[in-house]
């Protein structure tokens, strides 16, 4: 363990939704309501590497999803002293939209993928318009570019990518979801990308209704709590309340970035 790395992790916040809570889970909700939502990209930096998870979405993007972009992806990283050119690591958790945009931002990067998500988007499912909706073929077919020029790595399950760097297959909300657990100065930190957008949804055991697989969501609820050191532990893929949750990664970034690997501070 002491030569595990104790890694630093930020979100940046780069876009939001006005939505009401009818939109944020299956079969709707009762006490129906504002529940906007945040779109984050992550950064986990340690032992001499710097890993970059999930590439967001771009303004062409936003206009087309009515979706707010507060920022590019790119000036977010460039705050945190992270130039998106040099980086030599991209984890895309999955490959919807607001996770695998901007991919011609990180020009010398490999890209870490689970082998189902790459089958579920150039494979039959596609075929239906229902479940390709959240996807872009533009950021599909650039994958498959990456792959053919060698930058893609591929990887079926749980997999420890660093030393205290474990990409966890959960599935669910896409074939082929991947979370993160991270070793950090308060424990394992679970990144659950969109395993679980909210903290109502592991909270209450409830599902966000763009889903793959139901059963397999709600038991990744079950494995996120598993690989974390506690509840707390766990950083849901879309809540605004992460923002509140965490200290600013630096003054210039208040309201900008938080640092995960800090303790909460509500």
């Amino acid at each position: 363990m002491s030569d595990t790395p104790q890694y630093e992790i930020h979100a940046i916040r780069y876009a939001r939704h006005d939505r009401s809570a009818s939109e944020n889970f299956l079969g709707g909700d009762p006490h129906d309501g504002p529940m906007p939502i945040d779109y984050y990209v992550w950064t986990v930096s340690g032992g001499g590497r710097t890993f970059v998870v999930d590439t967001g979405f771009g303004a062409a993007q936003a206009r087309q999803r009515g979706r707010e972009l507060l920022r590019s992806p790119a000036d977010g990283l460039k705050g945190l002293g992270i130039d998106p050119a040099r980086v030599e690591d991209v984890i895309i958790t999955h490959m919807h939209y607001d996770h695998a945009g901007n991919l011609d931002l990180f020009p010398n990067a490999t890209f870490h993928i689970q082998d189902r998500e790459m089958q579920f988007v150039t494979g039959r499912c596609m075929g239906h318009e229902t479940i390709r909706g959240g996807f872009e073929a533009d950021d599909v077919v650039g994958m498959v570019r990456r792959l053919f020029a060698g930058r893609v790595r591929f990887h079926d399950g749980a997999e420890e990518i660093a030393p205290g760097l474990w990409l966890h297959f959960i599935g669910g909300h896409t074939m082929g979801l991947q979370a993160l657990r991270v070793m950090t100065r308060r424990g394992w930190v679970v990144l659950a990308s969109d395993a679980a957008h909210l903290y109502a949804h592991l909270e209450q055991g409830r599902v966000f209704p763009i889903v793959y697989n139901v059963a397999d969501m709600l038991e990744g609820h079950r494995t996120l709590q598993k690989l974390a050191s506690s509840p707390r532990h766990i950083v849901p893929g879309h809540d605004p309340l992460v923002m509140q949750r965490y200290p600013a990664s630096n003054k210039a970034l208040n309201g900008v970035a938080v640092r995960l690997d800090a303790d909460p501070i509500a």
